[in-house]
């Protein structure tokens, strides 16, 4: 790797499906929220969360149904809630370009990551007998900071990263992929999103 923007690499491609949303201001520059819907090959599709600048936008356009290929870096941040919080990620767009066809659009969805395991990882068999294993990589990026990214590996991926330790520093090539569960709160049972990168290679890096 050759520096941290190395780190961690993004590029998706797929169609806009909400209307871009004021997140923040930063340095004077307005950042704005949307979701990707990004296609897999077995027909489901993934829900990314995407974080974009107004220097990459047109505000003479309506993104929401654009095709788009973006690449970029998964990020996370802390969102404070009351009296916990909670850990966010999206993909921090670096570039936008537009597509005119879901044919060009495909199913790109591709992540590289190089980081440091920051807790022991988590192996367990699913009920179906499947070989899992729930790895959290803490990646570092420019001006100091730290991007810490739920990965999840399967099968012999998983034995092996089972036996990696707290510090090891370790690279993933995978995916970006959203699922969608049920937790129960004091208004019932509510409907979230996670996501996480499901990895198919892993290796140790030192």
């Amino acid at each position: 790797m050759e520096g941290k923007s190395d780190n961690n690499k993004v590029m998706l491609a797929g169609k806009i499906v909400a209307p871009l949303k004021f997140q923040m201001e930063h340095k004077g520059e307005a950042f704005y929220r949307t979701i990707l819907q990004v296609n897999r090959q077995s027909g489901q599709c993934d829900l990314i969360p995407l974080l974009l600048s107004e220097r990459l936008l047109d505000d003479t356009k309506n993104y929401e149904g654009q095709l788009v290929c973006v690449t970029g870096q998964f990020r996370s941040y802390n969102n404070h809630e009351q009296i916990k919080t909670r850990l966010l990620l999206h993909a921090f767009v670096k570039e936008l370009n537009l597509l005119n066809s879901v044919e060009e659009a495909g199913s790109m969805n591709e992540i590289l990551l190089n980081g440091f395991l920051c807790k022991p990882p988590v192996y367990r068999k699913t009920p179906l007998g499947r070989e899992i294993a729930d790895v959290l990589l803490a990646v570092n990026r420019e001006y100091g900071r730290t991007d810490y990214i739920p990965c999840i590996v399967w099968g012999r991926n998983a034995r092996f990263a089972s036996g990696l330790s707290v510090g090891n520093q370790i690279q993933i090539i995978g995916r970006i992929q959203s699922r969608e569960y049920d937790k129960k709160g004091l208004q019932g049972i509510e409907r979230k999103r996670a996501y996480e990168v499901s990895g198919f290679k892993i290796m140790k890096v030192k």
